[in-house]
């Protein structure tokens, strides 16, 4: 690295800094910026793909927004009320569960492992539901009241909602051109080796954003799809919960499986053959994730560890709320990016090699 090069490692830190700071303040108001540019993010390749086609960059936003618009309005008509009707019903078996841990799990455990006696407390489920619960439309509707007599709030999220198509339609249209004017921000002296660490970090988050949430999505379908044709209740939601924790190597599988297996046990009455059933579905969804789709969708790119992720997703929520847990994977990947190239660097440096 020469000197002229060191001498602007301090103003680079400082930007970044400050990027973090500015991120840090400006959180409440940054969420339909930073939902439109992950929009952006994800379609940006669908267009770049209908531009080399002949079609125009605005004709090829157009035409991708109009593919997300209806893949969102079919979820939300057909799979969103399925989903909230079912983790309705699905509350509503917490008193059977609580029986069962209460007068046959717990006394049994204390049979076979001769551990002390342990009583739960009891609850009056139908009181705590009624007050607490009611159902997902009603608490809905609540919320919808409440920022309907506060004027200010309502006009502030319609605001924000309208806000995220018209950012990601500005963002997705001009995207090449963006990232083209933030890398000749860079000193010249760094534009080859910057151009390159981007390159590696939209491969990660390329793999993640892109291939792996893919998967998700697919395996969500699989799972639920699977449990419904074995008749399982909740299929849709124990489904849902499967895929949104497949961004965890195997942790969909295993929270599925066990979910599963436990519904399963309740509702068929300790049966073996419907056990065998749920478990038949979710070995075909891992073989098919790991024989297909994963090398289709992801393929062999780099991607960020287990651990990191999961790591990544807590600190973002935890410095800026929803709005951290949206940038926390992108900001993961550039500074896992970074970091591997420093640590390459000061590998091949005198410090390390000891001259």
């Amino acid at each position: 690295m020469s000197t002229s090069s060191v001498n602007r490692l301090p103003f680079a830190l400082a930007c970044l800094g400050g990027l973090a700071v500015s991120i840090y303040f400006l959180h409440p108001i940054l969420m339909p910026f930073v939902l439109g540019a992950l929009i952006a993010y994800l379609g940006d390749p669908l267009v770049d793909r209908l531009e080399n086609r002949g079609f125009g960059r605005s004709a090829g936003v157009a035409a991708v927004f109009f593919l997300l618009s209806v893949l969102l309005l079919l979820i939300l008509m057909i799979g969103l009320p399925l989903l909230i009707n079912q983790l309705d019903a699905l509350v509503r078996k917490a008193p059977e569960v609580y029986r069962w841990l209460s007068l046959e799990l717990l006394p049994w455990m204390h049979a076979q492992f001769s551990v002390g006696p342990i009583k739960l407390p009891g609850i009056d489920w139908e009181a705590e539901l009624a007050a607490n619960w009611q159902s997902l439309g009603k608490i809905t509707a609540g919320t919808l009241a409440g920022l309907t007599r506060s004027g200010i709030g309502l006009i502030a999220t319609l605001f924000n909602l309208m806000l995220v198509p018209v950012v990601a339609f500005y963002l997705m249209r001009d995207w090449d051109i963006l990232v083209e004017k933030l890398l000749n921000l860079v000193p010249v002296a760094w534009q080859q080796q910057v151009s390159l660490m981007v390159s590696e970090a939209n491969d990660v988050l390329g793999a993640f954003m892109r291939g792996q949430m893919l998967v998700m999505l697919a395996q969500a379908i699989i799972y639920s799809a699977g449990l419904w044709l074995v008749g399982l209740e909740f299929a849709i939601v124990l489904g849902t919960v499967a895929g949104l924790a497949a961004i965890i190597p195997y942790a969909g599988a295993i929270i599925g499986v066990g979910s599963s297996l436990l519904v399963a046990w309740f509702q068929f009455g300790g049966e073996w053959l419907p056990l065998l059933w749920v478990g038949s579905v979710f070995a075909f969804g891992q073989t098919l994730e790991s024989m297909a789709l994963t090398p289709i969708l992801v393929g062999d790119r780099i991607g960020l560890h287990p651990v990191a992720v999961i790591f990544a997703l807590m600190v973002g929520g935890q410095l800026a709320g929803f709005t951290g847990v949206l940038i926390a994977l992108p900001v993961a990947a550039v500074l896992y990016v970074f970091f591997r190239h420093g640590f390459d660097y000061y590998r091949r440096s005198d410090t390390y090699q000891g001259a």
